[in-house]
């Protein structure tokens, strides 16, 4: 260990309670909301994508107070709804644009919370209020439930709760790296580096909503001051069979394919009269499920796993449950991997012979991408196509290196675990992949996308595509996350931090 590992890895564990008091309030603010009468400001999702405000404010003033930035000016919501804060040397020497800038991206929105179920399955444990009474907790659910939780003597350092997991943890993480940096700025943690943290809104809905607002109103106008050198993903990167705190260097892509059948409605006790989108659509259905188990259609790369597609969502158009309905509507979820395009997916179920035989029989079928019409908080639409791109930063770029670096320094001399032990802390950095998507794949854009500000900062060409280095790292396990008692081990935060306030100086020097 450097002496600059020891004292960053000091601070960390120094402003760990800050750190598990600012995420229990993150997770408890949508309950000061949610049951709140509309016209006494209450908001039945509070806390969800696009009604994330209560909590960005808070953590703005929070930043502020322990902190975190030099200046109160230093933190602020842009015209999309992100909350961004930012940190830098000013007497490194250094012009900024000549500067390493890193950013740290987390989102803050989370899925729906299903209070009732937590209190009905977990016992003492609210979504909201975390852990409430601990001799009614039903372990064996959660034991049953999650995909890892530690050994019961371990079960004190677990905080409870919708989002814990997913993803404000590291959120909270970067507000204590950024903290620690501004500490550990005359020792050199900041030197050569702009730090710039994200925590982003409508993640959950619109994967990458935060950075495809940037990628078209910030940075074909920004310097190289703004402009990603490195792009961390504070989304968790745990694996409940592997180890947690991974560092993450790709994800597949996903996209939403919607079909709508529609055919003739009428009453259901002469069905020869009309035309059944319900049986049609659930045929097609059927014979995609069929497709996907036989891997027709989907490609296999040896990093990122195979391409998937399954039934997500639906909407049936029906007078009553007594008539032949009018309309179906269905998504589904479609996971890309290297390979594989949105077009040839859209193609692919056009051409089952499913789709063929409504057609047939006079019903319409329409395969298409769903457009995302709804507005940020802060009203600003981006009405994108449903398509989200997977990117994958390669080994040997000096961000992934840079990040095994940073592990070995302050992460791997305070634990002890081994991968392949389950979500243990482990002493060995673990450079793999996401299974689930994050605000990375709203980073990409077309090769031929002028940006100025991005020259000579080694972003990574993909096919068609360019995007800044990316990776991930953050607390939570992967298989712990939208599931009812949903927690994450505290200790994660501040080895979390640690590796965030260490990493900005050792990749600043990489050759």
């Amino acid at each position: 260990m450097s002496h600059l590992d020891a004292r960053v890895a000091e601070l960390a564990a120094k402003y760990l309670p800050i750190a598990k008091e600012m995420l229990a309030e993150a997770i408890r603010i949508p309950a000061d909301y949610v049951d709140r009468p509309l016209d006494k400001g209450g908001d039945p999702l509070c806390g969800l994508s696009n009604h994330e405000f209560p909590r960005l404010d808070y953590l703005r003033k929070k930043i502020i107070e322990i902190q975190a930035v030099r200046r109160p000016e230093d933190v602020f919501f842009d015209d999309f709804g992100n909350l961004v804060w930012w940190v830098e040397d000013p007497n490194d020497g250094i012009p900024s644009a000549k500067k390493k800038v890193i950013y740290i991206d987390g989102h803050t929105d989370t899925v729906k919370a299903l209070r009732p179920q937590w209190r009905e399955r977990v016992g003492g444990v609210d979504c909201y209020d975390g852990l409430i009474d601990q001799s009614k907790v039903n372990k064996e659910f959660l034991k049953k439930e999650l995909g890892w939780v530690p050994p019961d003597s371990e079960w004190k350092h677990l905080l409870f709760g919708r989002g814990s997991a997913d993803q404000l943890g590291g959120v909270v993480s970067a507000a204590i790296a950024t903290k620690i940096l501004i500490e550990l700025t005359g020792e050199g943690a900041l030197k050569g580096a702009i730090v710039r943290s994200y925590g982003t809104a409508c993640e959950e809905d619109n994967d990458g909503a935060g950075p495809m607002y940037l990628n078209r109103e910030v940075f074909p106008k920004a310097g190289p001051e703004v402009i990603p050198d490195v792009v961390i993903l504070t989304d968790g990167t745990g694996c409940s069979k592997r180890g947690a705190l991974g560092i993450y260097r790709g994800q597949r892509g996903r996209m939403q394919i919607e079909v709508t059948v529609t055919g003739k409605s009428c009453h259901g006790s002469m069905p020869w009269e009309g035309k059944n989108p319900f049986e049609f659509g659930g045929a097609i259905v059927k014979e995609a499920a069929d497709a996907y188990d036989r891997r027709d259609g989907f490609l296999d790369d040896p990093f990122l796993g195979h391409g998937t597609r399954t039934a997500s969502w639906a909407r049936l158009d029906t007078p009553s449950d007594c008539a032949v309905p009018e309309k179906l509507v269905f998504r589904f979820d479609r996971r890309l991997t290297i390979g594989e395009t949105p077009e040839q997916s859209v193609a692919d179920v056009e051409r089952l012979p499913a789709v063929a035989a409504a057609k047939k029989a006079g019903l319409n079928v329409e395969v298409s991408v769903p457009t995302y019409t709804d507005a940020s908080w802060k009203g600003f639409v981006l009405n994108n196509p449903q398509i989200y791109l997977g990117w994958v930063t390669p080994a040997e770029h000096p961000s992934i290196t840079s990040a095994v670096a940073a592990y070995k320094g302050v992460v791997s001399p305070h634990v002890d675990g081994k991968i392949g032990e389950g979500g243990v802390l482990t002493k060995e950095p673990r450079v793999e992949r996401w299974v689930f998507s994050t605000d990375g794949v709203g980073f990409p854009v077309p090769k031929d996308a002028i940006i100025p500000g991005a020259k000579g900062k080694n972003w990574v060409e993909s096919g068609p595509y360019k995007y800044p280095a990316m990776f991930g790292f953050g607390p939570g396990i992967e298989q712990n996350t939208h599931k009812i008692g949903e927690c994450l081990d505290a200790r994660e935060l501040q080895h979390c931090a640690a590796f965030l306030a260490r990493f900005p100086s050792i990749f600043a020097s990489a050759k």
